[in-house]
């Protein structure tokens, strides 16, 4: 695959959503980016707090625009939190250097997107998102070592 689309990326979202449910987690926001940063799929749970939205959509971002999942980007944001208010101010605000954004990658390794849930911890959201990503063949980084 060398393309995200539509259907692959409401799968991921539809077995994120599902897994926290199972999980018994806290109401789940969930969204997809494609490699140009284009929103595909966003569904939010009912019962999910206002911001979760643009909190799921800024994990996705910032991985994205980074190149390297959501984990790295809190490492780095510990060890260069300067630089991190920096791309926080150029991205207006939308940097999350947290777990729950995640690289959505082919067997090749070429990042296809990126999804980004909220909703719980970073760690509960993460899990959703692994799940999420695995369900449809491809391959989630997370940034993890």
């Amino acid at each position: 695959m060398h393309k995200l689309t539509l259907e692959t990326a409401e799968t991921m979202v539809d077995v994120a959503l599902a897994e926290g449910d199972r999980l018994g987690l806290q109401p789940l926001c969930v969204a997809v980016l494609d490699t140009g940063g284009h929103l595909l799929v966003l569904k939010r749970n009912e019962h999910a707090s206002l911001l979760r939205p643009q909190i799921a959509t800024g994990k996705a971002a910032s991985v994205l625009g980074m190149g390297f999942g959501g984990r790295e980007l809190a490492r780095r944001a510990d060890l260069m939190p300067a630089f991190f208010n920096a791309l926080s101010d150029l991205t207006g605000g939308h940097m999350l250097p947290v777990p729950g954004g995640v690289l959505i990658r082919n067997s090749h390794g070429e990042i296809l997107g990126a999804l980004g849930i909220s909703g719980d911890t970073s760690d509960n959201d993460e899990l959703c998102a692994i799940a999420g990503v695995t369900a449809t063949g491809l391959t989630c980084d997370t940034g993890a070592s």
